[in-house]
């Protein structure tokens, strides 16, 4: 149930197929808008293993097989027609990341990572850490594609670092999916902060904060967890290493802001409870480059810096960028040009329009763009609504001087323009190179 366009439905599909599965593949979406996924799974349907179902779905497709796949992006699951016929059917519900957690060769290798800003620059780091240090790493989860595939290579001396979303978490949960299902918690737990978020697919935020507290719910008094001091009211069994302030060790950083900063200490927390040692965990840490679409330096386009922040989906992640950029003494925030907006998730932007007003203009998009003005505008700042990207880059440009930023940060997701945020941040950086 949808295959949605990050690979995670193109890798369980495939997966199954390995395993001598007949596959029903049902999307909403119709096949134009599928094109990419579909075409990865062309040599499955030319033999018929793999049969699709697009632009919409049938109730008796849920009912009569023997085993439902969901995508844990279908909202709301527990009010989700489809999957109540199939409950209602007793056929079982599960996820690919559930199919992976049942399967990896052993739990007491596995580090996970979830928060609502940071989770997948903290999980990367723990990878990169465990890498420099020689050992057999194996790295996704929510950060995209599926790890099914990699099974057959893993072995119990394998690291498994997973990025976990809530709704994965969600169907992480004891008793979801069907009766009798088992909670699932790693070894290392990492969370490393909440803000509302997703609160379009949870409901409300208790939903989603009851989902993100799996991770530490399942875990014994032989885990560990490594959590926000913030948290320490969650539930769980596993002695913990709480986070307040970025300790001494956690050196300068390739990556610009205290955010990430405090990203490495929870990297250093982590890696240390997996067996590496704090100095050199540190040492490793600081030569981590940075990941695609997270305050990614772009390049200086006459005498004005770019990054591509478009990773940034919440007005958190948003604020925490142009701190990053206040932190820098080269930047300032007085001098960053700030492109923001996108999707509305329902959640309060008031903080990241508290942080646009503290840039020396910002260029409103999408969606939440014309709200987005008004209200930086009334927290005392500079905003044009622009609509699209292509418009307010065009504008950045045009009103840039030499020594300004311009910083894409949108604090909202993508999918009112974008098929997802790595679009958003390759069509950012195609019209700043083409402009120049």
């Amino acid at each position: 149930m949808g295959l949605g366009r990050f690979g995670g439905g193109v890798g369980v599909a495939r997966w199954l197929a390995a395993q001598g599965a007949d596959i029903l593949i049902t999307d909403l979406d119709p096949a134009e808008r599928l094109a990419e996924s579909i075409a990865q799974l062309n040599d499955l349907i030319d033999n018929t293993t793999v049969t699709l179902r697009l632009g919409g779905h049938n109730v008796s497709d849920f009912t009569n097989t023997d085993l439902v796949i969901a995508n844990p992006a279908v909202p709301k699951p527990w009010e989700n027609r489809f999957l109540r016929a199939a409950e209602a059917a007793r056929v079982p519900i599960t996820t690919e990341i559930r199919l992976l957690t049942e399967r990896l060769p052993d739990r007491e290798k596995v580090i996970a990572v979830t928060g609502s800003v940071g989770k997948s620059t903290t999980s990367a780091m723990i990878a990169h850490i465990l890498k420099d240090a020689g050992r057999g790493v194996f790295f996704g989860g929510n950060i995209g594609g599926s790890l099914l595939a990699e099974l057959p290579r893993m072995t119990p001396d394998s690291d498994i670092v997973l990025e976990i979303s809530s709704a994965m978490m969600h169907w992480l949960s004891p008793g979801i999916g069907c009766a009798g299902a088992p909670g699932w918690s790693p070894h290392v737990a990492v969370a490393t902060n909440i803000t509302a978020n997703h609160l379009d697919w949870h409901g409300d935020f208790a939903h989603y904060e009851r989902s993100k507290q799996q991770i530490l719910r399942d875990q014994t008094a032989e885990d560990r967890a490594v959590i926000a001091d913030f948290l320490s009211h969650w539930p769980g069994s596993a002695p913990r290493v709480t986070i307040e302030s970025i300790p001494a060790d956690v050196p300068p950083l390739a990556i610009p802001g205290r955010h990430n900063r405090l990203n490495a200490a929870f990297a250093i927390a982590a890696a240390a409870l997996a067996g590496v040692p704090r100095e050199r965990a540190a040492s490793a840490v600081a030569t981590f480059p940075g990941l695609p679409d997270r305050l990614q330096f772009v390049g200086t386009f006459g005498g004005v810096r770019a990054y591509n922040d478009s990773k940034s989906t919440t007005p958190d992640a948003a604020r925490l960028a142009v701190d990053a950029m206040d932190h820098d003494p080269d930047i300032g925030a007085s001098r960053v040009r700030l492109i923001c907006g996108g999707y509305d998730k329902k959640i309060d932007l008031t903080p990241l329009a508290h942080a646009a007003a503290r840039c020396a203009a910002a260029y409103t998009i999408g969606a939440t763009g014309e709200w987005l003005a008004d209200a930086i505008a009334r927290a005392g700042g500079r905003a044009a609504f622009r609509k699209t990207l292509d418009h307010a880059v065009a504008d950045a440009l045009t009103d840039s001087r030499p020594g300004d930023t311009i910083l894409l940060s949108p604090g909202c997701a993508s999918w009112d323009q974008f098929t997802n945020y790595e679009e958003r941040g390759r069509r950012f950086e195609q019209l700043l190179r083409n402009a120049t």
